[in-house]
């Protein structure tokens, strides 16, 4: 070879300037040949050098939109193509769709949707290999299908070259590169494009770990956050409902909170009712939350105790990270209702401490026991009546429990149920209230009251003469229901420490002593000897001086006044005992002597 041809090769000449130097037609082509050589080598290290460089700019990305962007743009510029893009498999579809265009204009290529083994992507995404193709809309190796082929004919595509992007054996897309015009593609060309469809691989397997850690980590410190929030609540004194509606806001849900027998304790939103039993104990099983008919249920659980159940209303779908929020939620809503639980325990030892100490000593020490009530709530220098209870349908402590929400102060005393209400609540009343809490207690309860009376003293006297009057209702065959000593009649005289008399003969003889009044009639006094002749009518008229005539005409009077019942053996023993009463109050005596 001349010296001629070594200075133009190492000069960098083109091959037609080889040509051109007239050298001898041997040296000639021995010269184009290392020139073609060297042409070659130049272009892979510049193919490699890209390669890099483009490794290295897709190692630096994080956004898996701008790594997918980044990729069709490199494959463009190292094909010199007229269009590249990138189409992604969708799982489950069986199918891979257009997802980034470089060079593109039509907008029906660009929402391209390809079957597996249609056309040149759905082939190269079913069989995992690279293809390629000079004249695509002629080439009868691919399936052509009639959207496919207008979408290519819109964006005037000629030449088309596929390769797969895979992972191990999964292939998750295809890279493309297209000329608009008839262009074969080299072997060298395919092995490029599928060089950085290696590296887009990889590139975009890596972007979506980082989205996946990132969506990992935003959940996790979302539902810390959530957590710390109900946490607070919960130690701040917040109340059911309030961890309820917090509950709520985070799910964007309705959110309600049973107890362990479906009793609603606090909502927020769409209540639901209460779940089902099998519900619960699936989700007590599995400690995860269940989802029946749309509703979202999770137990509520202290250990292997069961609480109660939370559940949620208007997420008929819950994405994972929700779900294990809404698990989070019951955890938080065990605590409170066991801090509930803990506060209501030592409220009532408290409390029935102090019922005990006010009726056992009321006279040791009265003003620590009314700043104790104080410090409670209940003020003992105001009026309260006085309950005793009894029911054989529950425990003491559990009649306790139930009258508690009805009375300012309630315990147990002497093995007995006891509770001060104030006298305008509608449990002051104790038939009324025997009546409430039938249901809570399961049973007929039998309710005693005595009062109002005020202070330690008075109030434990108000509580032995409730006590006597529980007694004698039980005694009467009167259980289930509710009365004061007064309202058992002279039972009640004869138990009351502060029996009303002058009330227990006004509501016996009243009629009788008001006719008597008006109409100057001796009716009190015909009552008098009926009964001191032992109801026998001729003996009654020689006492009154009538006629027996007179003494039936106004015995029929007194039945008019009084009732029927006015002779029956109970209502003949009330009526001699009001009359010996009104005979020793008129005479200025003692009625209790």
């Amino acid at each position: 070879m001349s010296a001629e041809l070594l200075d133009l090769i190492a000069a960098g000449a083109s091959a037609q300037e080889l040509a051109a130097a007239g050298a001898d037609p041997r040296a000639t082509e021995a010269a184009l040949r290392i020139h073609a050589t060297l042409a070659g080598h130049t272009r892979r290290e510049a193919e490699l050098a890209a390669l890099f460089d483009t490794a290295s700019d897709l190692a630096r990305l994080r956004d898996t939109d701008a790594v997918l962007q980044s990729i069709v743009h490199r494959a463009r510029m190292l094909l010199r193509a007229d269009v590249s893009y990138l189409s992604m498999n969708r799982p489950g579809t069986g199918g891979t769709y257009m997802r980034v265009t470089d060079g593109c204009t039509s907008a029906l290529f660009k929402a391209l949707r390809l079957g597996m083994g249609e056309g040149l992507g759905g082939l190269v995404a079913q069989t995992a290999r690279p293809y390629a193709t000079a004249d695509y809309p002629t080439d009868p190796r691919f399936r052509h299908t009639g959207p496919i082929d207008e979408a290519v004919r819109d964006e005037g595509l000629i030449a088309i070259i596929g390769v797969p992007l895979a992972l191990g054996d999964e292939v998750i897309g295809v890279l493309y590169a297209s000329d608009r015009r008839t262009r074969r593609f080299s072997p060298s060309e395919v092995a490029l494009l599928s060089s950085l469809a290696d590296h887009a691989a990889i590139a975009i397997d890596n972007a979506r770990l980082i989205e996946t850690i990132q969506e990992h980590h935003a959940t996790i410190a979302r539902a810390q956050e959530a957590h710390d929030r109900l946490t607070a609540l919960v130690l701040g004194g917040s109340g059911v409902r309030e961890v309820a509606e917090a509950v709520a806001g985070v799910l964007d849900g309705g959110i309600t909170v049973h107890d362990s027998t479906g009793a609603e304790l606090g909502r927020s939103g769409t209540p639901a009712g209460p779940p089902s039993a099998d519900t619960v104990a699936a989700s007590q099983v599995s400690g995860r939350a269940v989802a029946e008919n749309g509703v979202w249920t999770c137990a509520v659980l202290a250990g292997p105790e069961l609480l109660g159940s939370i559940t949620l209303t208007g997420r008929a779908d819950l994405a994972d990270a929700d779900r294990r929020l809404f698990e989070r939620a019951s955890v938080v809503t065990a605590l409170l209702l066991l801090l509930r639980r803990s506060t209501a325990e030592a409220e009532d030892r408290v409390r029935g401490e102090l019922v005990a100490d006010l009726l056992t000593a009321p006279d040791r020490d009265p003003e620590a026991l009314i700043d104790r009530a104080r410090r409670v709530g209940v003020d003992l220098g105001a009026g309260h009546v006085v309950l005793v209870l009894q029911s054989d349908a529950c425990s003491r402590g559990r009649l306790a429990a139930a009258v508690a929400g009805h009375a300012a102060l309630a315990g147990l005393h002497a093995e007995q149920v006891v509770a001060f209400v104030p006298p305008k609540e509608a449990a002051a009343d104790p038939g009324k209230l025997a009546s409430m809490l039938a249901g809570p207690a399961g049973g007929p309860v039998t309710v005693a009251a005595a009062g109002p009376a005020a202070g330690p003293a008075g109030l434990a006297a108000a509580h032995a003469e409730a006590a006597r009057c529980l007694r004698a209702m039980l005694a009467l065959g009167r259980e289930g229901d509710g009365a004061t000593a007064a309202e058992l009649g002279f039972v009640g005289v004869l138990l009351g420490d502060r029996a009303d008399t002058a009330g227990f003969v006004r509501s016996v003889l009243g009629p009788v002593l008001d006719y008597d009044a008006r109409r100057g009639t001796e009716l009190v006094k015909t009552l008098e000897c009926y009964f001191a002749a032992g109801g026998n009518l001729a003996r009654a008229k020689d006492s009154l001086h009538v006629h027996v005539n007179t003494v039936a005409q106004r015995l029929d009077r007194i039945a008019a006044l009084l009732g029927p019942d006015w002779s029956s053996p109970a209502g003949a023993l009330e009526l001699q005992l009001a009359l010996r009463l009104h005979r020793i109050a008129g005479a200025g005596g003692d009625p209790m002597r």
